[in-house]
């Protein structure tokens, strides 16, 4: 797909700083104090939005503190960018006041819908990729930038299923939606290893297919292993696990299309010590460290 239209609604106003191309970790309650008493040498921090959104709190007395002297990603999960309903200004509201508070150096949010008339749903659905959801993903993305003041990173999903009524690639919808808007592209590396073993694709030439040239950050995960109805393998998009060996390796390739990027090592479910998230954030320092080594060769 060519991508021909201009952006309709970049963000106005001072361009934030970016995040450094360094390993970051989700930013887990668990690890609060032990962040506080041993300021670990981590490239950033990211956050949840929806778990902010209150005046006060322990969450915010420590996320001040540990904000005060190191970069911050803010991650949102509940705009339904990809949902047929109007996007929910009073959210939308509440989630400006928190990145004015913060000042993140990245706001990103997913390629997915998780309300429907006035429904919520604790998950992030698929959506089909056509024409109808193209208009009204970068309807709400444009609305998105234009209130925050800022371009947000939008995050390819991790799907299980596929529409019949879909007739576009993932890639070239996302490729459209960055072309028509101007956001950028949060790499989930996981997400899309689960999204192409789930439907038989090659992950490698899905990456190449995207607008990497708009990558501001990259996400990595782990993923549990199920079989579908017929017996085939089925991925799951956990957080509940160390990063696998092949997504890894598919990191080291988008590292080798993208360049050194800001990298975030997620984990929601079984949360371990900080100290292994931060191994596997200097993980991926070192790939970056040995992509920018071969580049000087």
């Amino acid at each position: 797909m060519t991508n021909a239209n201009p952006p309709r609604a970049l963000a106005r106003g001072a361009a934030p700083a970016t995040l450094p191309a360094r390993g970051g970790v989700g930013l887990k309650p668990e690890h609060f104090r032990h962040i506080l008493e041993t300021r670990p040498d981590i490239g950033f921090f990211e956050v949840h939005a929806e778990n902010y959104m209150v005046a006060g709190g322990a969450f915010h007395h420590h996320l001040e503190r540990i904000r005060a002297d190191t970069p911050l990603s803010i991650h949102g999960v509940g705009l339904s960018i990809g949902g047929e309903d109007p996007l929910d200004e009073a959210h939308l509201d509440r989630l400006a006041a928190l990145l004015a508070r913060y000042r993140p150096e990245s706001f990103s949010e997913h390629l997915a819908w998780s309300s429907h008339g006035g429904a919520f749903f604790n998950d992030l659905l698929p959506a089909p990729w056509h024409a109808g959801t193209l208009a009204r993903v970068c309807d709400h993305i444009d609305r998105v930038q234009e209130r925050l003041g800022r371009r947000m990173l939008l995050e390819n999903p991790a799907t299980y299923v596929e529409f019949e009524a879909s007739t576009m690639a993932e890639a070239d919808f996302i490729s459209e939606v960055v072309s028509r808007t101007g956001c950028g592209l949060l790499l989930d590396v996981n997400n899309a290893y689960v999204t192409c073993v789930n439907h038989g694709r090659d992950a490698r030439a899905y990456l190449r297919a995207l607008p990497l040239a708009a990558t501001g950050e990259i996400h990595l995960a782990g993923h549990a292993r199920d079989v579908d109805a017929a017996g085939a393998p089925l991925l799951i998009d956990s957080h509940g696990a160390p990063v696998a060996q092949a997504v890894w390796d598919l990191y080291a390739y988008a590292i080798s299309l993208t360049g050194p990027q800001p990298t975030l090592i997620e984990r929601d479910n079984d949360i371990p010590a900080f100290p292994v998230l931060a191994a596997e954030a200097h993980a991926a320092e070192i790939v970056m460290a040995r992509h920018a080594t071969l580049e000087a060769a």
